[in-house]
């Protein structure tokens, strides 16, 4: 499923970092960004290109929401459901936002235009509650604001890869 580039890049990146297990991460971002996602073929082949156990590719792509093995939508919303969001109504806020989508959370609508993702601590403690709308920090947000803000997010360029603009040598 990785092109051979992509291949090659991930083995080039290896070389920037004195372990070259510490380049797993940028090497699954740029996987992720290729392909959409990661699903358990990518991940094998991340495997390969590190000579390490899938499992333990598997365990770092689940455990960060930031990546995924199934396919997302264009707009990535992560409301944060830590205990400062929470006190402030973020399980309402989502409990309504995943209503007025008809996903549940983790899940992407119809369209491919929105997945939902209900994150930990989202470190903007101060603007609680609140979201991580792509990549812009969205909050304090209250029911009254979900109309709002999905219809800026459908006016952006959607979320953008965290390694976007990458390339070997100058990551």
């Amino acid at each position: 499923m990785l092109s051979d580039k992509l291949k090659q890049d991930i083995l080039r990146l290896q070389e920037q970092y004195p372990e070259k297990r510490s380049a797993l991460i940028p090497a699954l971002h740029l996987a992720q960004a290729e392909v959409g996602s990661l699903p358990d073929a990518v991940q094998r082949e991340v495997a390969e290109l590190f000579n390490i156990a899938t499992t333990e590719v598997y365990a770092v792509v689940s455990f960060y929401d930031m990546f995924s093995e199934y396919p997302q939508g264009k707009h990535i919303l992560h409301v944060c459901k830590n205990l400062s969001c929470m006190l402030r109504g973020s399980d309402q806020i989502l409990e309504k936002l995943c209503h007025k989508l008809q996903v549940g959370p983790g899940g992407t609508t119809s369209d491919a235009e929105f997945t939902v993702i209900a994150s930990e601590c989202l470190a903007a403690c101060d603007r609680a509650p609140m979201w991580l709308v792509d990549d812009q920090v969205v909050g304090p947000v209250t029911e009254e604001h979900i109309d709002k803000i999905l219809d800026q997010a459908k006016n952006g360029p959607g979320h953008p890869s965290a390694m976007t603009g990458w390339e070997v040598g100058n990551g």
